[in-house]
């Protein structure tokens, strides 16, 4: 069957499906160790509400390695240094980040938006690292058992992306996993969490904590002007609670948090209420040939502590200190295989894409240097204008994996399915065991709450916490680091060797 010429191709060594927490830091840290990658995001911005707002202190501290920590602190944020739980009218922490062995003490609260936008910037420094908006991936290319590319819509119609490795990092609803056949293991869950934004007077108290009282849960996450509440409500129970009205949903809001009365009013219409169906699930194989999951898309996490985008980054930590290796060995020295710096305008003009769009480039800042590199993908040196010695490289003129004796044969080893097996390994102990924590949680804590119709006594472990205050510190490593925290062990193939010295 003949191609279709109306299709755009693309070849790169890293494809990431999805440009959330994992795929971003994945990215950065590729393209900072020298691996060409190419991110696809489906929506045309990073702009989504109540999507895991918290940058946990071993976040944090993945930013100080990277040299990046003072220059994103600046951007606006909170800081939440401890936090606390009232049952009935004990109010008692929990958890205290303050001793945590980090540089940032603290779990900053900022958009998800903001934290993604900032990884972009500084992503783009890098000429190896491009990003394709717009850009939703609808299926696998597949060669045998081996998935060797993906394809997807754009605004600028059909691509074809391919590629030594595939990262699905595509959400819990990752149209990856589906299509690769990767086997879920779902572990249930009893609750469902209602999202939403209640202002915050300059008179209410200041805390983050969650409010348990009489078969309710609240949580309040204290945020700059206004607080992120989520309430906490039985599997599939949107619909009765719908069904009671709107002006009975915001009382019970108040009775749990009476400061909330005057400003609970804003809650106007369910549209202003977000319904997350929460799923706790794990992939019994992250990988196949050619194909890795990490983040929501090997598993699914509950909003309990929070740690869903924790333990994201730290897949992503783990997968760039694993792969990035994997891709450079056999490589020729002295030879980078990335595209050279593109800073034209994108248009469609003439009906042809730029070579930019075509590649999906982005924009790279101005000041970098221009250099003619050879590309492993392409038939001769890419050149400034992005084009080859022998012709232009917009549209459809990608070429498959030959190359001309203008340009070195480039000798690539693959990544194994051994190095996707080792990153599982890595990441599987930890996954496991918060699981089992928020399934524990969620089983035997907070669906006897919802269940009680009296007061609800206070739990022994919250006890020895209030009594105890050095236990908080357990409770802080936990959700603040994890049960395995990462750290960055690759280089910055950009920075400079040191001085040898006489």
């Amino acid at each position: 069957m003949p191609e279709d010429p109306a299709v755009q191709k693309i070849n790169t060594r890293c494809c990431i499906t999805g440009g959330g927490p994992a795929g971003m830091v994945l990215a950065y840290l590729l393209a900072r160790a020298g691996v060409e990658v190419l991110v696809l995001e489906k929506h045309a911005d990073f702009l989504r509400d109540f999507r895991g707002d918290t940058i946990h202190p071993s976040t944090l501290e993945v930013m100080h390695e990277l040299g990046l920590l003072d220059e994103f602190l600046k951007l606006p944020h909170d800081e939440l240094r401890d936090i606390g739980v009232q049952i009935n009218d004990v109010h008692a922490t929990i958890a205290d980040f303050t001793h945590l062995p980090t540089h940032c003490k603290f779990i900053a609260l900022m958009p998800q938006w903001d934290f993604l936008n900032f990884l972009a910037d500084h992503a783009k420094r890098y000429p190896e690292f491009n990003l394709r908006m717009r850009a939703e991936v609808t299926d696998l290319i597949l060669e045998g058992d081996r998935v060797i590319g993906v394809r997807a819509k754009t605004q600028f119609g059909p691509l074809e992306v391919r590629a030594e490795l595939i990262i699905g990092a595509d959400g819990r609803h990752s149209i990856v996993r589906e299509k690769a056949g990767l086997q879920v293991q779902d572990f249930g869950s009893p609750i469902d969490v209602l999202w939403m934004r209640i202002s915050r007077k300059p008179t209410d108290p200041v805390q983050t904590l969650g409010h348990v009282d009489s078969g309710r849960v609240l949580v309040q996450i204290q945020r700059n002007e206004y607080w992120q509440c989520a309430f906490v409500i039985p599997k599939g129970g949107f619909d009765a609670i719908c069904a009671r009205g709107l002006p009975a949903f915001r009382e019970e809001i108040a009775r749990l948090s009476p400061y909330l009365r005057e400003c609970v009013d804003e809650l106007k219409t369910w549209d202003d209420i977000k319904l997350l169906t929460v799923v706790v699930d794990r992939l019994k194989r992250w990988h196949r040939p050619g194909l890795l999951c990490i983040g929501d898309s090997a598993h699914a996490m509950s909003p309990i502590g929070g740690v869903g985008i924790n333990l994201a980054i730290q897949d992503a930590v783990a997968a760039g200190n694993i792969l990035a290796p994997a891709f450079q060995r056999g490589a020729v020295p002295g030879i980078v295989p990335v595209m050279d710096a593109l800073t034209s305008e994108l248009s469609t003009e003439g009906g042809t894409l730029p070579a930019a769009i075509a590649m999906g480039l982005t924009l790279a800042p101005a000041g970098l240097p221009s250099r003619q590199i050879a590309s492993p993908f392409l038939r001769g040196p890419v050149d400034q204008n992005g084009g080859t010695p022998e012709r232009n490289v917009g549209g459809s003129a990608f070429a498959e994996n030959d190359r001309t004796a203008s340009a070195p044969e480039l000798e690539y080893s693959t990544v194994t399915e051994d190095d996707l097996a080792v990153v599982q390994r890595r990441r599987e102990f930890p996954t496991r065991m918060m699981q089992r924590l928020q399934v524990l949680i969620q089983n035997r804590v907070i669906s006897a709450v919802l269940a009680s119709k009296k007061q609800f006594a206070l739990p022994w472990p919250i006890k020895l916490l209030a009594r105890f205050p050095i236990l908080r510190r357990i409770p802080a490593y936990v959700v603040g680091m994890g049960f395995r925290p990462e750290h960055v062990q690759t280089d910055d193939a950009t920075a400079e060797p040191p001085e040898e010295t006489a």
